[in-house]
């Protein structure tokens, strides 16, 4: 489970902003109680703020770390592809990230500093005991192992100044490395795009479920059952109830060889198939999360949903937050973080599962915890959307007409 995550210089990230799933109350019954680690830890976080105020940034950013932790051996050849804080000096300072999880009962910590040029810090630390010890650490490419990890020493033939350490170690047969990194490389994200503006390719797309052969995963596979496609079938129902099943059959319109998904409705003439781009966007867009949904909850991993209430009926919204709430429907204790603007969530919400992104005069984003908004604990009797809306809380959009007025010529 995630503890939490800390990130600096991303975007319109500047200055260290941290985000934790560590309950403060931790009394409620969704706060999973850690002992070994001597916390209790969120199952949900959600993410407010206007537009433009950084929040998918902060997604973004923790779906970056765990995209590195893929791909930089294979496709950092000749440049990091991270993005900066545009503005001053700090496209030539490094970028800084740090998250701490809980695995099998057990601390660890991963710290990074790189820039485009290359990576300038990294390391892998655990809490065996509650002590930290060091796995890994590199200061550019002079690598330091813990004692007794001989097997990992391959790392140092492969490390260059722009692969991650991480990356290389993953592939060799230690667990105290491997576990972390499957854990990150478990993490999904939904409603991000890559840097070209395409939808980010899923892990466990939903219509792999329906698939009439066996069907294959991605980099982690988990294995769909039946019973994981009834699951499926009984959460497409709850935004269509006239839903009958799921056929999966070529596209026509695709110009390589694909497959679509067609939902099949019930209707006065029996079972009729509807070409899924027919469907409403709310239909399609509960389609689509299914898959890494019960992934997730399978897994017991982290799911990021950027703008989760984007063509989504605040209903539906509130029974995903409630898959995750739910300890019989997430007993592998599953997290999601989401960004919305759906105040009505905040009535399903505890005052610690809510974060509050503004951004400040110069462009930079402020993260903060509303459970300690302004340095002073916000009560649990507090109806949280009726105070969000009142402004109390900030992190509400400006909407000072003066400006569009006056360029109107309506005054002067």
């Amino acid at each position: 489970m995630l503890i939490r995550f800390e990130v600096s210089n991303f975007r319109s990230i500047r200055e260290s902003v941290e985000l934790s799933m560590v309950a403060v109350d931790a009394a409620r019954d969704e706060a999973q109680r850690i002992e070994n680690v001597g916390l209790s830890l969120l199952h949900v976080t959600a993410i407010y703020g206007p537009n433009a105020s950084g929040k998918s940034n902060i997604v973004a950013a923790m779906a970056w770390l765990c995209d590195a932790v893929r791909t930089s051996l294979r496709s950092w050849d000749d440049s990091i592809p991270i993005e900066p804080f545009a503005f001053g000096d700090w496209r030539h300072r490094p970028s800084e990230f740090t998250i701490e999880s809980v695995i099998d009962g057990i601390r660890f910590e991963y710290v990074l500093e790189l820039s485009q040029e290359g990576v300038s810090y990294e390391g892998l630390f655990h809490y065996p005991e509650k002590k930290r010890r060091r796995i890994f650490e590199r200061d550019t490419t002079e690598l330091k192992l813990q004692r007794g990890l001989g097997n990992l020493s391959g790392t140092r033939e492969l490390l260059t100044g722009r692969t991650l350490a991480l990356s290389i170690a993953r592939r060799f047969d230690e667990p105290l490395v491997s576990d972390f990194a499957t854990d990150l490389l478990q993490v999904q994200t939904l409603g991000l795009r890559d840097p070209a503006g395409r939808p980010q390719l899923l892990r466990h797309p939903t219509i792999s479920l329906f698939e009439e052969t066996e069907p294959v995963l991605f980099e982690l596979d988990t294995g769909f059952t039946l019973a994981d496609r009834a699951q499926a079938l009984a959460l497409l129902r709850m935004a269509d109830l006239g839903i009958d099943d799921v056929l999966v059959v070529d596209d026509p319109r695709s110009r390589r060889p694909g497959r679509q998904a067609q939902l099949t409705h019930r209707s006065a003439q029996g079972s009729v198939p509807l070409d899924f781009q027919a469907e409403s966007a709310g239909t399609r867009t509960w389609f689509r999360l299914i898959g890494p949904v019960l992934a997730a909850l399978k897994e017991g991993s982290l799911l990021l949903f950027d703008e989760l209430d984007a063509s989504l009926h605040p209903t539906l919204s509130q029974q995903l937050i409630g898959l995750f709430q739910d300890p019989l429907t997430n007993p592998r204790h599953a997290q999601l973080i989401f960004t919305t603007h759906d105040t009505s969530l905040l009535n399903q919400l505890n005052r610690d599962e809510v974060w509050l992104t503004e951004k400040s005069g110069d462009g930079a984003t402020r993260l903060g915890a509303l459970a300690e908004f302004a340095g002073e604990r916000v009560r649990t009797s507090v109806n949280l959307e009726k105070a969000y809306l009142h402004g109390r809380f900030g992190a509400l959009p400006d909407t000072d007409r003066t400006e569009l007025l006056r360029a109107l010529g309506l005054i002067a």
